[in-house]
């Protein structure tokens, strides 16, 4: 089935309709671009885009903040996409009204100057230079969005959290709340491939290196030259200083390689911790006038998910919404097994348009009579509207058993299982992590049922009715480990009556971090939160059960009729994850039954 949202009734306008009623008005005007002196003399490399390109009416703005150059030169006679990470921003909202304004952000693109840091509290200083610089041309309206996917996205809560007052919404895709656990260190563990694949990344941008970036889909064409100069920079002498320039930027792996612990600080400067270049960092500076629209998908990538229901449940704007759909990172796939094609069908940008059109351009679009949340459910293949999170209240309970089952009512005898952790096993290239990386995945998950086979698992009886389940699955681990530290990964799974395995979703949390904390007010939860601090962090006391509550990631699943939920354990994922402790593959037993009952916790309609 399709991710349409015609089908059912979560919307009472839904957006493919919205998006239809709104069909393009005016031409896309030529790119204009100059450079913007920053406050420090950094000067930024802008694209002004116009309907029509006229510059003698006022438009709204919608603001793009990338890194991942706003424009590329383009080989004489070819007909080459020059902005392959903006294109969709310019042909959605340019043709409805809106000035388009893309900035190479500093130390990328034919911007000057370097990045100290990924996400740098420098670059969040620029976006209200450039706010500064919008509101000055005589074709603004005094009035900006701003929107994107994934750095682009995060950089919206960046800009409104400088308080710049003709900031009015921001539509943050597929981004992080907290970039240390919504990204690369999930469960407290690095994702090994990620820093280094991002740096390659970097590298064949920032530098300019074109040999490089052949290796990623999105900047592969030849065609594409190096960053686009300016008007002023005609024959490219500024853009390739600039290029220079960013010879100096930071690397990645060394950067995060500081931060082993969410509180770690950069040892040259004790202010700087993760909390820099995250937003829930930055909360009491978002004004609460801003409006706030937040999306992301169920497999997207380790943690993003998370980082979208953190930011709506923690901002205290009145109008906030969310939205989470069954796509991957940047709602490139539609991650359903049940899918009718591979490419998702709801318009995401037509959605984020009405949103725009509500708070920015005046219009009545209907929009404050819709629900503040909609989300897809899995194997339903429908979309479901709810005025709360999470939508369902109750938690059904169910028990793992020595027997390898899943029961319903907690065991009276204790039992245990025992495995030695297979640091040679991995979860394969076509999950959820890939795409984080800019790497190429579309059939996730297509071979679990072969890698579940390997892992020890919990299954539980027939269904005798669906059920359906939406937030977060929690799993309470009493967990013996024969190493003083261990990765934990659990799965669950729902077995079709036929036998197939699909996978649903999973959890992670590396051993030393199971302490859990209340959540701060800057970073609210509705399910178990921990501080990944130094301080925190304990050792496995060998051979002794521990309790390890953690939570899986949030899905909303419908499992049919005659089908049974499966939980696996695994002490590893040598695809993504580092080996804990390095060398020494633990021994892990799982307890089960009496007052160390290990237990999973769905979150139903009704208990």
């Amino acid at each position: 089935m399709p991710d349409r949202d015609d089908l059912g009734s979560a919307w009472k306008v839904p957006p493919s309709r919205y998006l239809a009623g709104r069909p393009a008005e005016h031409a896309v005007g030529p790119p204009r671009s100059v450079y913007v002196t920053m406050p420090d003399g950094c000067r930024l490399a802008v694209d002004a885009i116009l309907p029509d390109g006229d510059a003698t009416r006022r438009w709204p703005t919608v603001l793009i903040l990338t890194p991942y150059v706003r424009r590329f030169a383009v080989a004489d006679g070819s007909n080459v996409e020059p902005s392959p990470n903006t294109w969709k921003y310019r042909e959605m909202f340019v043709p409805r009204g809106y000035a388009l304004v893309v900035v190479d952000a500093r130390g990328t693109g034919a911007s000057f100057g370097t990045r100290d840091s990924f996400r740098s509290p420098r670059e969040r200083a620029d976006y209200r230079a450039i706010a500064d610089w919008i509101v000055a041309q005589p074709w603004s309206d005094g009035r900006i969005g701003a929107t994107g996917i994934s750095y682009l996205g995060a950089a919206c809560d960046f800009l409104a959290s400088t308080g710049h007052p003709a900031v009015r919404a921001i539509a943050p895709l597929f981004a992080v709340w907290d970039t240390w656990t919504d990204n690369y260190y999930p469960g407290g563990m690095l994702i090994k491939k990620l820093a280094l694949v991002y740096d390659e990344l970097m590298v064949a941008l920032d530098h300019d290196r074109r040999d490089l970036r052949a290796q990623f889909s999105y900047f592969a064409d030849p065609a594409l030259q190096g960053p686009m100069p300016v008007d002023e920079d005609p024959d490219g002498t500024l853009a390739r200083e600039a290029v220079q320039g960013h010879l100096a930027n930071f690397h990645m792996p060394d950067f995060m390689g500081e931060f082993r612990f969410r509180d770690d600080t950069l040892p040259y400067d004790p202010s700087f911790s993760s909390a820099s270049f995250s937003p829930y960092n930055y909360l009491d500076e978002i004004p609460k006038d801003v409006a706030v629209y937040a999306i992301s998908g169920w497999m997207d990538g380790a943690g993003y998910a998370n980082g979208t229901l953190s930011r709506f449940l923690t901002l205290p704007n009145a109008e906030r919404r969310l939205m989470l759909g069954p796509w991957d990172h940047g709602a490139r796939v539609n991650a359903s097994p049940w899918r009718a094609r591979v490419e998702p069908e709801l318009p995401v940008l037509g959605e984020v348009l009405r949103f725009f059109d509500q708070h920015l351009a005046g219009r009545d679009t209907g929009l404050a009579d819709e629900e503040p949340i909609h989300y897809f459910t899995v194997h339903a293949e429908e979309w479901r509207a709810a005025g709360n999170w999470p939508p369902l209240p109750g938690r059904s309970t169910l028990y793992l058993a020595a027997d390898g089952g899943l029961a319903t009512d907690r065991p009276d005898a204790t039992g245990s299982r025992a495995f030695q952790a297979d640091f040679s096993r991995g979860t394969g290239e076509q999950t959820r992590y890939e795409r984080i990386a800019g790497i190429d995945a579309t059939a996730y998950y297509a071979d679990w049922g072969e890698r579940e086979s390997r892992l020890l698992s919990f299954t539980g009886e027939p269904l005798t009715s669906p059920l359906e389940i939406a937030g977060h699955a929690v799993v309470s681990l009493w967990l013996a480990s024969s190493e003083p530290d261990a990765s934990v990964f659990v799965y669950l799974a729902e077995v079709e009556a036929d036998g197939t395995s699909r996978y649903v979703t999973e959890g992670l949390l590396r051993a030393i971090h199971r302490a859990e904390a209340e959540a701060p007010r800057h970073y609210r939860t509705t399910w178990p939160w921990r501080s990944f601090a130094r301080k925190d962090a304990r050792p496995m006391p060998p051979g002794e059960p521990q309790l390890l509550r953690f939570a899986l990631l949030p899905t909303a699943w419908r499992f049919a009729a005659g089908s049974r939920l499966r939980l696996s354990i695994a002490g590893a994922d040598a695809d993504h994850f580092a080996q804990t402790p390095h060398g020494r593959p633990p021994t892990l037993t799982v307890m089960s039954g009496g007052a160390q009952a290990s237990l999973l916790e769905l979150p139903v309609a009704r208990a």
